[in-house]
């Protein structure tokens, strides 16, 4: 079997840094709004939901968090593949692109903020259900890449049983996560399930898509115990 070169152990290890960058943005972004809403300085509410936060004090991280995660999985050159529900770099592209049209579009708001200067204009009726469109599509295609693509497999040590906590199991699981949690934020705004239900919900979306990211980035190592239980590796 032929070594690999330098080059291509550079690739792995710039994709795998790229994939923890994406994850721990995607956690921080909703512990970072809602952790710096307690602090009196920055004069912000926590807000019914994680866009809400466009038209705080607040605004920059909201948008800047995701235009990075938007522009990092445009980076992202991922696999191709004749399935378009397994194409890698089609679909980190237009997840991508989904992440900076949630970033730059408001989500429509029923306060008026005649002082929040925008990019495109936020009184506009129906940018608020292309915001909407663009954030489903984002949380969509984040259970595809987890439950189809991360899931695709790779050279494993067949010696090695398969664990409770094998990568495969973590990907689905966070992958079905996200759907279920993304169908059930309508439910809770139309029933008025609990206080800040959106708001929760969408933290737990981002946290299971940045935990698969995580993962699939190596964030705990592969070394060990945690390579033969997680990767079904040797290292």
């Amino acid at each position: 079997m032929k070594a690999p070169t330098i080059r291509s152990r550079n690739d792995v290890f710039t994709y795998r840094r790229l994939r923890r960058a994406i994850g721990y943005l995607g956690i921080a972004l909703p512990v970072l709004l809602v952790g710096l809403s307690f602090i009196p300085f920055f004069k912000t509410e926590v807000q019914p939901s994680i866009s809400d936060y466009y038209y705080t004090n607040l605004r920059d991280i909201f948008t800047g968090t995701l235009a990075a995660v938007g522009l990092f999985m445009i980076s992202y050159k991922g696999h191709g593949n004749s399935s378009l529900w397994k194409n890698d770099q089609l679909l980190t592209n237009v997840a991508g692109i989904m992440a900076v049209g949630v970033a730059l579009i408001p989500v429509a708001s029923e306060a008026n903020y005649p002082e929040v200067f925008t990019l495109i204009p936020h009184d506009l009726p129906w940018l608020g259900w292309l915001h909407y469109i663009f954030a489903a599509l984002l949380f969509g295609i984040f259970a595809l890449l987890a439950i189809n693509v991360f899931t695709i497999g790779q050279n494993k040590a067949e010696e090695i049983p398969v664990s409770t906590f094998n990568e495969n199991y973590i990907y689905k699981f966070c992958g079905s996560a996200i759907i279920v949690l993304i169908f059930l934020i309508p439910v809770s705004e139309t029933f008025d399930l609990f206080s800040y239900s959106t708001l929760i919900l969408e933290a737990l979306a981002l946290f299971f898509f940045g935990t698969a990211w995580l993962i699939k980035g190596r964030a705990l190592g592969d070394e060990g115990k945690i390579g033969e239980k997680i990767y079904r590796e040797r290292n």
